[in-house]
This record gives structure tokens, C-alpha cells and sequence, in this order.
């Protein structure tokens, strides 16, 4: 099934519950969501499922809003927006799901069930003692304590007496039920494999998942429901509760989004996985209320928004051309879910570092330049943003991370108080000192301590003097750097200055 490449009524939800941070995985839903709705010029609503109260995570609800907004996923309906649908957060729309949930069952698609947890575990016990499994559904639903055995009298002497109850579905019998999703096509269920799931229990006076999101994605009209794969399994259940409803001519379209894998591509990816392997499963860092225990987060680890969007839209969806590197316009402008595959994506920590780097390498001078200083600060460097931004334009190409600068360009603020000892015996050797000191005499006599001029002077210099080109710029950068590594050597010097050259030139000379 194709999605509707013109539909500008489109709204979609993204509908997570607040019981701890937001996975990655979530966030791909999120972002699937938001390019789909900004492809077709719709609505994107953030709605917070939080009616299982015993999971709820304080927290976890301002974690969702601040994770999506680092990623640049804007909420146009949502607990914080507002909007016409409201409210978003189902605690605050209890009221409303009992009416729909004894609708149901007034029309005979759900019933009244007064089991005791006590019943139902003797009663999957006896049913796994002969070797059988449980089933909650058609073959036993008439021998238990329901409306459907007992009298509309009892009935409501149970409810007015204050005994527990739960309204549960009535799932037909032996029917194919035929569905369609955008990501999988025709899907077909057979109605004989399923039980008749719990949608109202009287106990907290609460929906279950499966009645609060289908009368919730009804009345804020919702048209294309994108969710995870896990998710699958009960949409047999929602295709019969939208029919059962009467709403089946404006139930919205579904596409299940492939599971996203660990790194070996064995299973589903986990927070276990990322603290065994050294990567982060969270967008933003997150400490757990309960245990106090810290899970890492990408913003935290240095990554860029943009470079952790792009890495996830790329998990499980292909552009159909060999580009990589899309700003969310270009996402926004390329997304279909008709290139959503459905087998699920392999995540790798290595590529992700990939993305990250990409998006360093383009960043402008003086952007990383205002993010490098708090580093420098930490190092006791109180420099001006001009000389911020041209070392990290210096060594931008070279990191991974603003967080890498220091170890790449610390030199250029710190004189070498040591020298790489592998790079000594390399270069420092010979008549590689002598022909430092003559460097040193010639740059000690120039005006113009430029790159460009320092370049021409001293490889003027080894020219003339017919010396080996790299055994005298790499025993000079061992003089400057302290080790083999930096960038252009002539930018370097520039940049410390004469002064600083002449001074390290000369320590370099009397101490090797």
C-alpha cells in the first residue's frame, strides 16, 4: 500500500509513555513521524500515553520534550503546544475512555469479565498441568465469571457492590482479518489465534494501551499511525476495534518500522548493549531517579543533532541513491515511508562516529571556535575567539569531536614540556640539529612571519642547501610540536608567533 503522495490533511502522533528515557529506537519513530508530516505539509502531535501509572518515571515526560527538541523534531500539538485535539496526555483524558469502552459493550463487542487474578492463575496452572497453554479468548470466555454467563441483574449488583472488573474484547471467531500497512503490505491474521485483550479495568479507572490509543488517535484524527514493529502483533486487534466502533472508513493508515538491531545484528539493540560495547542507546544523558545510576547520551558524548538525525533516518530507510549526508530540509524534502524496509537495521557505533566527524569537518571556524573555548578555559587558556576559530579550522578535519581539539592542538597553546621519544631518534638525528639552527637563524632575521612567507623562506632554504625535505620539516615540528602530528607546520608557526617559535626552537636545541 502507497502512501498518499498528496494528502496535505496528514496528521500523525508520536505517542511515547514516560516510564524512563526516550531509546533511540523512540527517537527514529519520533523523527519518521516528523519528516512524514513536514513531507506532506501536515501536523506532528506529541501525545504521552502515561495511563500505566506503576511504570511511570518522574521525569521521563520532560526527557521526551527536551530529547526531541535537541533533534530538531517541532512539535506542533503536544502537552506543551497545546492545541485543538487536547489534552495530550492521557491521565488528563481519563473521563473520556469508560463511555467508549461500554459502548462496546452495549454494541456486543466487549463484555464484562469478574475474574480474580487468583481464578485466572488456577486456572492457567490447571491448563498447563495437562500440558496446554492459557488462553484468555472464545473457548473459555463463556465458562467464567462474565456478562456473558451471568444475568444483567448480577451484573450490576457486582458493580454496585464495588467487586473489581475488567471490560474485555470479544474477539470473533475463526476470521481472517485483512490489513494493510505501508511498510509490509497485506498482512492477514486469523482472529482464532488471538484473546480477548483487556481494554478498561475498574480497579484505577483506566483504559489499557489498546482502547486509549485507538478512541485517542479517532478524536484527534489521526491518518497515518507510524510505530515500531513491536507493535504488529496487536493490529488485528485495532483493525476489529475500529470496525467494532463503526470508524472503519476513517481508521488511519499503518507502517510498522523495522526493529532496530544490535551491532552483531543479532536482536533487538539494548542499553546493555551500548554499555558492553561503549556507545550510547539514549539521545541525551539520563539519570535514573530509583538508583541514581547515569546512562550516557549522545548530546553529551559530543554529538552533533543534525549527525545523530542523519544517522537515524538512515536506519531503515533508503534514499535510493548513494547520498548520505542529508540537513533536515533534504530529509524532509526525500522521506517516503514506501522506502521504509522491513527487515530490521543494523545499528554500528562506527558509523555513527562517521556521521559525527562528517558533520566537524563542515562546521564554519568560528562556530567551533565559541565551542572550543570552554575547553580552553578548563585548561587555564584565556584566548580570543579569532584564535579559537582558526585552530579548530586547523584541526576540525582531524577530530571526531569538539572534545578531541585539546589533544590535536593543546601544542599550539603549550610549549612541548617533553618530546616524543620514537620521533627524537627518527629525526633528531644526524645533521638534522645543525639544520634546525640555521632554520632558526633564518626565521629569527623575517619580517614577515606569515605561512605563505614562511613557507617560501624555509623551503627556499632546503632547497638551496639541497637538504632532505622531510627529515628537516619533521625534526622542526619535533622541535615545535613535540611530536609528529599537527597540522600544515607553516600554519603553525604563524599562528604561536615569532616569538614563541624562536623560544621553542631554542629550548628544543639545548635540551634533545
Amino acid at each position: 500500500m502507497k502512501e498518499n503522495q498528496t494528502d496535505t490533511r496528514v496528521r500523525v502522533r508520536f505517542a511515547p509513555s514516560p516510564t524512563g528515557p526516550l531509546h533511540i529506537g523512540g527517537v527514529r519513530t519520533a523523527l519518521y513521524n516528523y519528516l512524514f508530516a513536514r513531507r506532506h505539509g501536515g501536523t506532528f502531535i506529541l501525545r504521552i500515553e502515561d495511563t500505566d501509572a506503576a511504570r511511570f518515571v518522574p521525569g521521563a515526560e520532560e526527557y521526551i520534550n527536551e530529547a526531541l527538541a535537541w533533534c530538531g523534531i517541532e512539535v506542533d500539538e503536544g502537552v506543551r503546544e497545546g492545541g485543538p485535539h487536547g489534552p495530550y496526555r492521557q491521565s488528563e483524558r481519563r473521563e473520556i475512555y469508560l463511555q467508549y469502552a461500554l459502548q462496546l459493550v452495549a454494541a456486543g463487542a466487549a463484555y464484562y469479565a469478574f475474574d480474580t487474578p487468583e481464578a485466572l492463575e488456577a486456572l492457567r496452572a490447571e491448563t498447563e498441568a495437562r500440558g496446554g497453554t492459557f488462553a484468555y479468548n472464545h473457548a473459555v470466555r463463556g465458562l467464567l465469571e462474565t456478562s456473558l454467563r451471568l444475568s444483567d441483574d448480577e451484573v450490576r449488583a457486582r458493580i454496585e457492590r464495588g467487586d473489581q472488573w475488567v471490560i474485555r474484547f470479544r474477539m470473533p471467531e475463526g476470521e481472517d482479518v485483512v490489513m494493510h500497512d505501508i511498510v509490509r503490505g497485506e498482512v492477514v491474521v486469523n482472529t482464532s489465534a488471538l484473546d480477548d485483550k483487556v481494554l478498561f479495568k475498574s480497579a484505577d479507572g483506566l483504559p489499557t494501551y489498546h482502547l486509549a490509543n485507538i478512541v485517542d488517535d479517532h478524536l484527534m484524527e489521526i491518518t497515518h499511525v507510524i510505530r515500531g514493529e513491536e507493535w504488529l502483533p496487536s493490529l488485528p486487534l485495532h483493525y476489529l476495534l475500529y470496525r467494532a466502533f463503526g470508524w472503519s472508513a476513517t481508521q488511519p493508515v499503518f507502517a510498522h518500522l523495522p526493529l532496530l538491531l544490535k551491532p552483531s545484528g543479532q536482536g533487538k539493540l539494548s542499553k546493555r548493549d551500548g554499555d558492553k560495547l561503549g556507545f550510547p542507546v539514549f539521545p541525551l544523558s539520563w539519570r535514573d531517579p530509583a538508583t541514581g545510576e547515569v546512562s550516557r547520551g549522545y548530546r553529551e558524548d559530543g554529538y552533533f543533532p543534525e549527525a545523530f538525525v542523519n544517522m537515524l533516518a538512515l536506519l531503515g530507510w533508503n534514499p535510493g541513491t548513494e547520498q548520505e549526508i542529508f540537513s533536515m530540509e533534504e530529509l524532509i524534502e526525500t522521506f517516503s515511508l514506501d522506502r521504509v524496509g522491513k527487515s530490521g537495521a543494523r545499528f554500528s557505533p562506527d558509523k555513527a562516529l562517521w556521521f559525527n566527524a562528517q558533520y566537524m569537518h563542515t562546521r564554519s571556524d568560528e562556530e567551533l571556535g565559541r565551542l572550543f573555548l570552554p575547553i580552553l578555559s578548563e585548561h587555564g587558556i584565556s584566548v580570543g575567539l579569532d584564535v579559537a576559530a582558526r585552530v579548530a579550522g586547523l584541526v576540525k578535519t582531524r577530530a571526531t569531536f569538539v572534545s578531541d581539539f585539546w589533544d590535536l592542538a593543546s601544542f599550539f597553546f603549550v610549549a612541548p614540556a617533553e618530546y616524543e621519544q620514537k620521533t627524537v631518534e627518527k629525526y633528531w638525528k644526524g645533521d638534522n640539529p645543525e639544520r634546525v639552527r640555521e632554520v632558526r637563524s633564518t626565521l629569527a632575521a623575517l619580517g614577515d612571519f606569515s605561512a605563505a612567507s614562511l613557507r617560501e623562506t624555509v623551503q627556499g632554504l632546503i632547497a638551496v642547501r639541497e637538504w632532505p625535505t622531510g627529515q628537516v620539516m619533521n625534526a622542526l615540528r619535533l622541535a615545535v610540536v613535540g611530536a609528529s602530528k599537527g597540522p600544515d607546520m607553516f600554519d603553525i608557526l604563524e599562528l604561536i608567533g615569532k616569538a614563541e617559535t624562536l623560544r621553542r626552537l631554542d629550548r628544543a636545541l639545548e635540551i634533545i
